[in-house]
């Protein structure tokens, strides 16, 4: 039988005698002997260039923390990097913290690790950045405003040529450059002056040299043009940087901001996948080529007016490929025989068709 002892010592003297040893004992078996690492988190969301730190610690049998060096690694850099926190060293070291940053939208894991011991992985999600459009549900970047360079379907600084017969829905424009520039489509002058009209247009043709007030409304749209292209193209935080390196054939796109510092090419079709609230921004430091037979689709209810190509280089449509989507481009836009576009062309030097039918979205 156990001596009886009055209270704490009681206790402790029952449990010596049963071979139970207390946590805080520091010769029982186990105490300070690296047991288990945990992280802080299963998981973690980290916006596309914002951070979050988390704690990670080792624990003996006890869940005593134990003094071991800590080490984190990402799973997939291109999503996410994980580093340790250097600011964060405790005295003593029984916790360390990592810091993850997020590089584009995906899924990932951040793993936890001391040596001799089985990690510890911290899933890591960077969700798409943006509210779309807005509305409910939306993903992706917030819409660049055209300005009045959204009047248009077709908008050109140096002309637009064309090989009949098209048929193009919405008013073209062309400035600084007369209606002579516009070669291919017969031109009506219309009795006031100020726009033309022709058999492939449902809509209206402006030119720089019409009666007042087009030409003003011409530089206004220019202009406008030319700063939604600039502010295209300083969106920054994308989710996507150099996807499959430019090359987007086969893909499957949800929405968000893809940016590349080179062409980009559809060899094959490519499907963007989202929702009418969603929207899309493909930044392009190159060109953009298109090859014929293929298709840009728009799936899950999207809609080409959320869809924005800002491209550097020369667009290349090619023949019978159809295109979803506003076009922004600083130099030219050309739609080979028989391409279709949904959207808009509006190009900081000339847009040249062959027998196309453009719609305006």
């Amino acid at each position: 039988m156990l001596p009886r002892l009055p209270g704490r010592l009681g206790l402790i003297a029952a449990l010596a005698a049963t071979g139970v040893t207390c946590a805080s004992d520091p010769t029982a078996e186990g105490v300070g002997t690296p047991y288990a690492i945990h992280a802080e988190f299963s998981s973690v969301n980290v916006a596309v260039g914002g951070s979050v730190t988390f704690s990670a610690w080792v624990m003996d049998v006890r869940t005593n923390r134990v003094e071991v060096p800590i080490t984190f690694t990402a799973c997939n850099g291109a999503i996410a990097t994980v580093a340790i926190d250097a600011t964060f060293d405790p005295v003593p070291a029984t916790s360390a913290k990592g810091v993850v940053t997020g590089v584009q939208a995906g899924t990932t894991c951040a793993i936890v690790s001391s040596s001799g011991l089985k990690p510890d992985t911290v899933t890591v999600i960077v969700p798409i950045s943006g509210t779309g459009t807005g509305g409910t549900g939306g993903h992706g970047p917030a819409l660049v405003p055209l300005g009045t360079a959204g009047n248009y379907v077709i908008l050109a600084k140096s002309g637009i040529t064309n090989v009949p017969t098209s048929a193009i829905t919405g008013d073209l424009g062309v400035s600084p450059v007369t209606a002579a520039a516009i070669t291919g489509i017969p031109l009506t002058l219309d009795a006031g002056g100020t726009f033309a009209t022709s058999p492939q247009v449902t809509g209206k043709v402006y030119a720089a040299n019409y009666v007042a007030p087009t030409p003003a409304n011409l530089t206004t749209a220019i202009n406008d043009m030319q700063t939604a292209y600039t502010t295209a193209a300083g969106r920054t935080n994308p989710d996507h940087t150099e996807l499959a390196s430019g090359n987007l054939g086969g893909l499957t796109l949800a929405p968000g901001l893809y940016k590349w510092s080179n062409t980009v090419t559809i060899p094959t079709s490519v499907t963007l996948s989202g929702g009418a609230n969603d929207t899309w921004l493909f930044q392009i430091a190159g060109g953009l080529t298109q090859s014929s037979a293929t298709s840009v689709t728009l799936t899950g209810g999207a809609l080409a007016q959320n869809v924005l190509w800002q491209v550097f280089g020369a667009v290349d449509i090619g023949t019978t490929a159809h295109m979803e989507g506003r076009i922004l481009s600083q130099t030219s836009i050309v739609l080979r025989t028989g391409a279709t576009a949904n959207g808009r062309l509006l190009a900081q030097t000339a847009v040249t068709l062959d027998g196309n039918t453009v719609v305006q979205k």
